[in-house]
């Protein structure tokens, strides 16, 4: 990115401009559509038909049916809608730290906003499960099976409600929590959770508005990670579907979109599906297959997990790095051992990044977890010198508070008990 004065930037954070900020193809679409038409969606357009039949492609086939909206936001409240009406029930499983949205209907179902609220902001019909995290969670990576300890929990969730003669109508979840602190759920999490949920009336809604379109490189849709035995009732998508552009969708059955549609009110969105915007969105796709920006995830993917790896055995400021092709956390820690969250140590280096023209964030509940999320053409050469940036702000931190001297005495604390031992 270049500021007012052409000072460049290095992006690391949007994953909105998915395939690159300002992409001459995307931009071309864009105009030339706008040039030749742009109207409301009751008026019927090729571009919409193309491009449903396009993304509904790169999905398992019996999620068919596209509802085109607006924004993320939008494509959450209306994948709740769909949810509601198909068995009538009401009430909607969470995650510890999510966030879906910022209307009404998602603050309510997103403890990551609501909790700043205080303890009375949840509402009764919101039942919040725990975070998937194997590093920070209840069940941690040396759990045996911390997929189904962690499905379990929803499971105490939905046998405590219906006691109470509550009805779940959805467990709802990001593919990879990112506001959560970029935490990756252990495989086979989800396809127990979806089997307890549908075996009560429930279905199983995947967010992918924030990680979706390739950007685990592996697969398409981060749901794809659990195994090809798991298929969501519903998807939504947002933020890098149109580059930039306000668009978004929700994907669903034909069981559920027939169930909505015979509630008997008519479902319309001016905007939704226009024709500039699905000229965008075809872009977009076509962008991501001609250049391979899958592929590019997973190779430099893989190359910023090797770099950031070497930064763990190098400093004890790093506590965990996880990730996935262009999707990567660095949990900061004061104490790797404690794991105790280095939050005002992460703001700190935000903002020196800032200062060295690098665009990064940290998140989480802790506000300690650096996340990666950078536009889909990242690079070998961007990937290495964010890591050397970071190398050197960390030793300055870390020399500045003592850290280093008192992690470099514990180890060998730690060497001279362990040799008279062995002696």
């Amino acid at each position: 990115m270049f500021d007012e004065k052409g000072e460049k930037y290095l992006d690391c954070i949007n994953n909105v401009a998915h395939v690159g900020h300002s992409h001459p193809y995307v931009t071309k679409a864009a105009t030339k559509q706008m040039e030749l038409l742009n109207t409301n969606s009751r008026f019927l357009h090729d571009n919409l038909v193309q491009y449903a039949q396009r993304l509904t492609a790169t999905l398992p086939e019996k999620l068919s049916v596209c509802y085109f909206v607006n924004s993320g936001s939008e494509a959450n409240d209306l994948a709740l809608r769909l949810a509601r009406q198909y068995h009538g029930h009401q009430d909607v499983i969470t995650l510890e730290n999510a966030y879906h949205g910022h209307i009404t209907s998602l603050i309510d179902i997103s403890p990551y906003k609501f909790n700043q609220l205080g303890k009375d902001s949840k509402k009764e019909f919101v039942h919040v499960a725990p975070s998937p995290d194997i590093y920070r969670g209840k069940y941690k990576e040396d759990h045996p099976d911390p997929a189904s300890a962690y499905a379990e929990e929803v499971k105490k969730i939905i046998e405590e409600t219906q006691k109470n003669g509550r009805k779940i109508a959805a467990f709802i979840a990001e593919s990879m929590q990112s506001c959560g602190g970029q935490v990756i759920p252990p495989v086979g999490y989800f396809q127990k959770v979806a089997e307890y949920v549908r075996a009560v009336g429930g279905v199983f809604i995947a967010d992918e508005v924030q990680v979706g379109f390739g950007r685990v490189g592996k697969h398409f849709w981060a749901f794809q990670l659990q195994g090809e035995d798991f298929v969501p009732d519903i998807v939504t998508m947002g933020k890098p579907i149109g580059n930039g552009h306000p668009m978004s969708c929700v994907v669903t059955t034909r069981e559920i979109a027939e169930s909505f549609g015979a509630s008997g009110m008519e479902y319309f969105n001016t905007f939704g599906g226009n024709p500039v915007s699905c000229a965008i969105g075809l872009a977009v796709l076509e962008v991501i297959e001609q250049e391979d920006l899958q592929g590019n995830a997973t190779r430099v993917g893989n190359y910023l997990l090797e770099l950031l790896a070497e930064q763990k055995e190098k400093h004890p400021l790093v506590g965990d790095i996880r990730g996935v092709g262009l999707f990567v956390g660095v949990d900061l820690v004061k104490d790797q051992r404690k794991r105790t969250p280095a939050t005002a140590e992460a703001l700190h280096l935000i903002y020196k990044l800032k200062e060295h023209q690098i665009l990064l964030s940290a998140d989480g509940p802790h506000r300690n977890v650096l996340k990666f999320k950078p536009p889909m053409c990242f690079t070998m050469e961007d990937a290495k010198h964010v890591v050397e940036t970071i190398d050197a702000l960390l030793t300055e931190i870390e020399e500045a508070t003592g850290m280093k001297t008192e992690n470099n005495a514990s180890a060998n604390a730690q060497y001279k008990r362990k040799y008279k031992l062995l002696w």
